[in-house]
């Protein structure tokens, strides 16, 4: 197989069609699908499902990709430095939970690094696909937390991906709410407390359950319950409808000035936030730069 039929691989991958692929590349629609078909042969392996409204993925698709994709940013660098006699451009990809310190840390990174040419991607995402991403090597790293309910699910879920988790820091939980809540002036938050108010979680497709959700005690039973994807919207939420969150309590002020505060929760719960990594593989410079970042955000 080629470097340009992996290139093709990865553009089918990111459009999720062999139609809208082929506009990509300026092909014809029978010569691209020509290509698939030789590197699922040379392969040995089915990379693409077909489906009514497409193509996806499958177990063995995914992980070819992870490797077409290193093999091809490789193939970028030689060529930038080698050929076009430029500087490195520098690819660094996250996926995490949707946490406000993530995306601080990664602010940190970027004017840390400071070269002229880098890719950098920062994707908030759902917990299974942090997973896979890092699993998949589209990410270099991903950020979740481990807690009594959901560890030994995510562990051997880790294991039989080949991935390993590292932890940064430990955090209390806490509630998200608006400073005007009736619960704000509260030392501490019991669960029982709650009820009354609409729950807010965020999303996880395919996977909603307490084992991959971001917030501890998403089992609870909850009479308002919210599920969005976006965190912007989250806020929007507590500040409109008087709804709540729960996670680690570590959110800048800056973002909304005094409009959302953290209040601890009265549960003997902990929250362990790290970072997973594939075994076969150690942190890049901007890995550690990005790693050292997050654990400025420790709360003691």
């Amino acid at each position: 197989m080629t470097l340009q039929q992996l290139k093709y691989m990865i553009t089918i991958a990111e459009k999720g069609s062999i139609t809208e692929a082929a506009k990509e590349l300026f092909l014809s629609q029978p010569s691209l699908s020509g290509a698939v078909k030789e590197v699922e042969h040379e392969a040995g392996i089915t990379i693409f499902h077909r489906c009514r409204a497409g193509v996806a993925l499958t177990a063995e698709g995914m992980e070819f990709l992870g490797y077409a994709r290193q093999v091809v940013q490789q193939m970028e660098l030689l060529e930038s430095r080698y050929i076009e006699h430029r500087p490195e451009k520098q690819r660094f990809c996250i996926s995490t939970q949707h946490y406000t310190f993530a995306a601080n840390a990664f602010v940190e990174l970027v004017r840390q690094f400071g070269q002229e040419r880098y890719e950098f991607i920062l994707n908030e995402t759902q917990t299974h696909q942090i997973i896979m991403d890092v699993r998949n090597r589209f990410s270099d790293l991903g950020i979740l937390y481990l807690g009594r309910t959901n560890e030994q699910v995510l562990r051997k879920t880790f294991e039989e991906y080949g991935l390993e988790f590292y932890e940064l820091f430990t955090a209390a939980p806490h509630v998200f709410l608006r400073k005007g809540h009736p619960l704000a002036e509260q030392e501490k938050i019991r669960l029982e407390d709650l009820k009354p108010y609409p729950r807010l979680n965020f999303v996880q497709g395919a996977y909603e359950s307490s084992n991959f959700a971001e917030e501890l005690f998403s089992s609870e039973a909850a009479e308002k319950s919210i599920r969005i994807s976006d965190r912007a919207a989250i806020v929007n939420f507590m500040i409109g409808l008087d709804g709540y969150t729960i996670s680690s309590g570590i959110f800048p002020r800056y973002l909304h000035g005094d409009a959302i505060i953290s209040v601890p929760l009265y549960e003997d719960e902990m929250m362990r936030i790290g970072y997973i990594l594939n075994k076969d593989r150690e942190l890049s410079r901007l890995g550690e730069i990005y790693v050292e970042a997050l654990k400025q955000y420790q709360k003691t």
